[in-house]
């Protein structure tokens, strides 16, 4: 993991395509702000991962019915 020091105002590039900008610091919270193509997702790391896990089940009861519709 690389860590980076950035103050109010400051940004960083990743890709050459987005940009993450510190617009706020309030404590022990931080608030960011993102530019990115339309096309690149951009979720909160407890949202993306419940996104994946809904996805896994997904297909594990799309898998299981399918299978059971071959029967």
């Amino acid at each position: 993991m690389l860590a980076l020091t950035r103050k109010k105002g400051e940004s960083l590039v990743i890709n050459n395509n987005i940009e993450i900008t510190v617009l706020e610091i309030r404590g022990d919270q931080i608030k960011l702000g993102i530019q990115a193509p339309r096309d690149v997702p951009v979720y909160r790391k407890e949202v993306y991962m419940q996104i994946q896990k809904e996805n896994k089940e997904s297909l594990q009861i799309d898998g299981l019915e399918a299978l059971k519709n071959l029967l």
